[in-house]
């Protein structure tokens, strides 16, 4: 009687991790795709796409979380497999640099320009 209360209790919390598990896998892929460019949409994420592509990456990136693979390295195969283009937020690195530096570029060379024109229309 108790051996069989045990194994009720066992494989009941054994279905509840298993469901809490690809639960959780579910989320980081979720989290992932929405992080992803589908290359057959314009601009719209893997998660939301309905394209055959974006179906094959949602499949791609579940049996990486599986295998055990973290974010960061799924999307360093992804990149090396279709380029940067396929993260919404690219790298910050040295052949980036210029991409992630030009807004604040542009702000500073408008307030320069500004201010040096304000001072030669100044009225007398």
């Amino acid at each position: 009687m108790k051996l069989q209360f045990f194994f009720k209790i066992f494989l009941a919390l054994f279905f509840s991790f298993s469901a809490y598990a690809n639960e959780n896998i579910d989320n980081k892929v979720k989290k992932l795709t929405l992080e992803l460019r589908c290359m057959t949409c314009q601009n719209q994420s893997v998660h939301d796409s309905d394209s055959d592509y974006s179906k094959d990456i949602k499949k791609f990136v579940k049996e990486k979380f599986q295998e055990g693979l973290n974010e960061k390295e799924i999307k360093k195969i992804l990149t090396k497999r279709y380029g940067e283009y396929i993260l919404f937020k690219p790298y910050f690195n040295l052949k980036n640099l210029f991409l992630w530096l030009f807004p604040f570029i542009l702000v500073i060379l408008s307030m320069i320009i500004f201010f040096n024109h304000s001072k030669k229309t100044k009225p007398e």
